[in-house]
């Protein structure tokens, strides 16, 4: 499977350590495909959740954050309780009309078109995902989440805009940090499915760097030390030991 390795650059300098070994050795084992996808999954609808969280939280109209929530909702609805299927969730996560800022945000539109794309991305994604789990013949159930990112939002400062910034900070360490496990995975998966994490490559790089974008224009002064924190961190997470296997978790110390 190849790829434009350059697209990987910046993301692998932004990163503080690679995903180690045992990670893709506990990875490649086939009765891990389920957890992987599943996580995966639910990864990619925590993706368009954190997004939707921080437009409601910052930017939007009453009136726009119904029209999100309805455009998330049959998602959770699958995920969380099982109800819908790949057929009803067809087409589910495009937006009929544009959403604008309530007045007075000066980085509101910016962020809402940077997000929306991103949570119509993740929706798109959450699906493939399911049309994959359901073409390996592996059945859908919902998995607990790794420590990784609470290990991250506990940092959070609680004081605004610094908490918004913080916030963006971390959720390019985690796209960032998904786009170097898809292409570290592709090569050890079956055909399709390594194709598949391929092909997510680019906009995963994207809305790393969109996070960042947005959290230099919203940051008074450069962001560079809290970057370099919430490297550390994340490294911390990525590197260490870890009791549970998921998509984001550390080094593997399974019992």
């Amino acid at each position: 499977m190849m790829f434009d390795h350059k697209l990987l650059e910046p993301i692998n300098n932004f990163l503080r350590c690679s995903t180690p070994d045992k990670w893709i050795e506990e990875a490649c084992k086939p009765e891990n495909l389920s957890v992987i996808l599943r996580d995966h999954l639910l990864c990619e609808l925590k993706a368009s959740q954190s997004a939707v969280f921080l437009l409601n939280r910052y930017v939007l109209t009453d009136a726009a954050k119904q029209q999100l929530k309805e455009l998330v909702e049959p998602y959770e609805l699958f995920a969380y309780k099982r109800i819908g299927s790949l057929a009803t969730l067809k087409g589910k996560s495009n937006i009929s009309k544009s959403i604008k800022s309530k007045d007075g945000c000066i980085y509101g539109q910016d962020m809402i078109d940077k997000m929306v794309l991103l949570i119509r991305e993740e929706l798109h994604h959450f699906y493939q995902v399911l049309e994959i789990i359901e073409g390996q013949g592996l059945e859908y159930r919902p998995i607990t989440a790794s420590r990784y990112a609470k290990g991250m939002i506990k940092h959070v400062r609680t004081f605004e805009p610094e908490a918004l910034i913080d916030k963006l900070i971390i959720g390019a360490f985690i796209e960032a940090r998904s786009c170097e496990r898809f292409a570290k995975l592709a090569p050890h998966l079956a055909p399709e499915i390594g194709k598949f994490y391929i092909s997510l490559l680019r906009s995963e790089a994207r809305h790393y760097q969109d996070y960042l974008e947005l959290a230099q224009q919203i940051s008074e002064k450069p962001i560079e030390e809290r970057i370099e924190f919430f490297a550390q961190q994340e490294a911390l997470l990525i590197t260490s030991d870890d009791s549970e296997f998921r998509f984001h978790s550390g080094s593997p110390n399974l019992k």
